[in-house]
């Protein structure tokens, strides 16, 4: 997959940037150098090799520091929307900004 400068010029007006064409062709060379390495390591073979828990792990055994999965924190959710204009089912309600 690789981008044309058309194709930058689209996601620079949805993001609201305004690139000179020096940027504008900067950022085409480094997106599509990012694209090539994102080939790169798809066409690399991976069947059987399990994935790693942590990537030193590759070169040493690790013991990964892990807790239980337990809420620590009570739930305030109540107190929080208490301040809140508008509430529903536990939802704030905002009103609509964009049409």
């Amino acid at each position: 997959m690789s981008l044309t400068s058309s194709d930058i010029g689209r996601i620079a007006h949805l993001a609201r940037l305004e690139l000179s064409p020096s940027e504008s062709e900067r950022m085409l060379t480094q997106i599509n150098g990012f694209f090539d390495i994102v080939e790169q390591m798809r066409a690399v073979d991976t069947t059987g090799i399990e994935p790693l828990a942590h990537p030193v792990a590759a070169i040493q055994d690790i013991a990964l520091r892990l807790r239980d999965d337990v809420a620590s924190e009570p739930d305030q959710r109540e107190a929080n929307q208490r301040s809140a204009p508008a509430v529903e089912r536990g939802l704030f309600l905002v009103p609509k900004v964009i049409e």
